[in-house]
């Protein structure tokens, strides 16, 4: 196998597959320390997945929410980034295996993410978009806006009302901010962008497969945004199963039996699973397509070898499932597999147990209202919305990026015009760009 061209160091080399939220912060923390840094990424950037909705909507430019890792990491002199895409680990050889050739390893950690978990349902994984890249935000405004000018052009009424149907299949914070963003475009853009569409004729759905939204937080938190939803305008389904879509019905169980529902757009968001790499024994491959690791994120049997973020599955008496797939759990794995990189080359040992502090959960509903569980103080409405912006603006990557956001922001604050409306590329449902 031919090597990448990779620059030597006495330093011990840390492999980092991923340029996630995991994979960022443990480079952050492990800038100019005495290691040898090496980033692989499919990509040549890191995306802000919490905002992705608001791109797919038009109000946010796709260069908003993405930074790119050379830029990021302008002046790190220890670390090297390749895009590659990594096919297999060889654990036996100590080396990654990319598109490009190998890299050898002293360390390496797994830090790859997660993708749409579509759960074996093919026709919906090919008639249906998920939410988890940038591209996936772009195909999907496409798609909305591709609908919206179809049902202008002398479609049938059938056609019509299919093409002005939009179901957000989740309940959990993706799909409440979806179809919530998807509601406000309704009422406050579609007569001015496409007068010719009549505004009782757009509907947007929200199915849930338990009996109420958000079902990881709290009750308030759960009917305030349900509350609001049907305010908006969006009929929340619950106790519903998707079972099947053709591409113009859906099939769900629910109380009332198999039920079909007319839609154009299927926006899934019901769940997530482990971007799992080849090369590694299936017994450490646990549900959800997430590596057992022990309490210092160590692949177990592995002395060098960590996963941390959403591919991570960390079983302890709090979390018997393993850690929620969240962005905060990424982040803070990451600064604590530093301390234990660099204790361990010290003297050989592992010192610091991960312990996850929940700063708590939060989802936004409109553009004036979110709900927030932080710790047992529960936030709503605007003061909600508030705090939800400044964090999710703090959190942004790039000085440039916060910006941008945090203007385009302050103009929507007081108008509802959104930053663009345009089908860069066409997209078609199962032929993704």
């Amino acid at each position: 196998m031919i090597e990448i061209a990779i620059t030597k160091s006495n330093l011990p080399r840390v492999v980092i597959i991923g340029a996630g939220f995991a994979g960022l912060n443990l480079v952050k923390t492990l800038e100019h320390k005495p290691v040898q840094l090496i980033l692989l990424d499919q990509n040549n950037h890191h995306q802000f997945q919490p905002l992705l909705y608001q791109v797919a909507i038009g109000g946010l430019e796709p260069d908003s929410v993405v930074s790119p890792v050379r830029k990021l990491f302008k002046s790190c002199s220890n670390m090297i980034f390749r895009m590659v895409k990594v096919e297999s680990v060889d654990t036996e050889k100590n080396q990654v295996i990319t598109n490009l050739g190998a890299v050898g390893y002293d360390f390496l950690v797994i830090a790859t993410g997660s993708s749409t978990n579509f759960f074996g349902l093919k026709n919906i994984e090919n008639n249906s978009i998920g939410l988890k890249s940038i591209n996936d935000a772009i195909n999907l405004r496409s798609w909305i806006l591709q609908n919206l000018e179809k049902a202008i052009d002398g479609s049938s009424e059938e056609e019509k009302q299919k093409l002005t149907k939009f179901v957000v299949v989740g309940g959990g914070p993706a799909g409440v901010e979806m179809a919530g963003a998807l509601a406000e475009f309704k009422k406050y853009l579609l007569q001015n962008d496409y007068p010719e569409i009549d505004s009782d004729l757009m509907k947007i759905y929200l199915v849930q497969a338990g009996d109420r939204i958000l079902p990881t937080m709290s009750e308030k938190a759960s009917v305030h945004a349900y509350k609001t939803l049907v305010k908006l305008g969006v009929e929340v389904v619950l106790n519903a199963r998707v079972k099947d879509y053709d591409g113009k019905n859906l099939q769900f169980d629910s109380p009332n039996g198999l039920q079909l529902m007319l839609a154009g757009v299927i926006i899934w968001t019901a769940g997530v699973q482990g971007n799992i790499i080849s090369g590694l024994n299936a017994d450490l491959v646990k549900p959800g397509n997430r590596i057992e690791v022990n309490k210092y994120n160590q692949v177990q049997c592995f002395a060098n070898v960590f996963a941390i973020g959403d591919i991570a599955h960390m079983q302890t008496a709090e979390y018997p499932n393993g850690h929620p797939m969240v962005a905060q759990v990424a982040i803070q794995q990451a600064k604590n597999l530093s301390k234990n990189i660099l204790y361990l080359i010290k003297n050989n040992t592992l010192k610091h147990e991960f312990k996850y502090h929940d700063k708590g959960s939060m989802a936004i509903i409109g553009k004036k209202d979110a709900v927030a569980d932080i710790k047992s103080l529960f936030l709503d409405g605007k003061l909600g919305w508030l705090i939800w912006s400044v964090i999710h603006l703090i959190s942004l990557t790039g000085f440039k990026n916060k910006i941008a956001v945090a203007i385009n922001w302050a103009v929507k604050y007081f108008t509802y015009d959104k930053a663009n409306q345009l089908i860069i590329r066409k997209y078609i449902p199962g032929k993704p760009f």
